[in-house]
């Protein structure tokens, strides 16, 4: 019983990461998923929903259905992990909404080192390096670089344009490297949503979690699939497209510093270093393995 909470306590924590990390274009909730050892488990327990006890609680046979109901969904990871997730999303917004509007430079500064951390990390977990496996993370590498070199869309804030909005974006919240946040930016709806969180906008809030819902049921399936069959390939194209996806914080560290100023890009370069020691810190922590 008390490993049982403790696991539970260790997926709350993970679960807060994830959650800071979904909020900040650029940085993706699936890379904390991946190196903190959480990432196959939370894919598997996605993909497996298929709302087969549906059919036995239409029936009215509820011991089916409650038989059913929790064999098919993964309780002890989904309420600690988006419990932790919907805490950090709703305490955590305007802390880094007002750190990306005054500290931007030092903000994408740690968010960088970060990112490179991981990408490093999850490389010393392959288990061979080869021509194809390079291959393979250059082309997650180029696709990503050109993706986020993309402009954001000018969009409304209507609830459909909101429920595909939520769709997209949980697609790229689960895949490392691929930031949901930024996915927002380039539709037009980041600084919308980040708003709707902090004034706790009921109904937009729902409309984009349903959204979520769906897309992420559907996209987990493929993601498990992948993980099942092509394992080494899937986790080495995740890794390039973690590295292209180092484009938005290199572009705005750029964009927000005075290069002649050397205290500024002192700051940048430590908060980077830290930012890397902390992945490494994190990985230990949780003992992760990807083997």
């Amino acid at each position: 019983m008390k490993n049982e909470f403790f696991d539970s306590i260790l997926i709350f924590l993970r679960g807060l990461f994830m959650g800071t990390a979904d909020i900040i274009p650029g940085v993706s909730g699936g890379t904390i998923a991946l190196i903190t050892g959480i990432y196959e488990r939370l894919v598997h327990g996605i993909g497996k929903i298929n709302f087969k006890f549906v059919k036995p609680l239409i029936k009215g046979d509820f011991s089916e259905f409650k038989t059913m109901f929790l064999k098919e969904i993964d309780f002890q990871l989904f309420i600690p992990l988006f419990l932790g997730i919907a805490l950090a999303m709703l305490t955590l917004s305007k802390v880094i909404g007002f750190l990306l509007d005054y500290y931007t430079a030092y903000t994408f500064a740690f968010f960088l080192g970060l990112i490179l951390a991981s990408s490093y990390v999850l490389y010393t977990h392959l288990v061979k390096i080869s021509p194809k496996i390079i291959m393979i993370s250059i082309i997650g590498f180029v696709i990503a670089f050109i993706f986020v070199g993309l402009n954001p869309i000018a969009t409304n804030h209507t609830l459909p344009v909101l429920f595909f909005s939520g769709m997209i974006a949980i697609c790229a919240m689960i895949l490392p490297g691929i930031s949901g946040a930024f996915i927002l930016v380039l539709l037009g709806q980041y600084k919308y949503m980040l708003n709707v969180l902090n004034t706790l906008s009921i109904v937009e809030i729902i409309t984009f979690c349903l959204g979520a819902l769906i897309g992420i049921l559907g996209f987990s399936k493929l993601l498990d699939y992948l993980l099942k069959h092509y394992k080494e390939a899937t986790l080495t194209f995740l890794i390039g497209v973690m590295l292209g996806t180092l484009r938005t914080p290199y572009n705005e560290i750029a964009n927000n510093i005075d290069g002649s100023n050397l205290v500024s890009v002192i700051i940048c370069l430590a908060l980077i270093i830290i930012g890397f020691i902390i992945i490494f810190v994190v990985e230990k922590k949780f003992n992760y393995v990807n083997n």
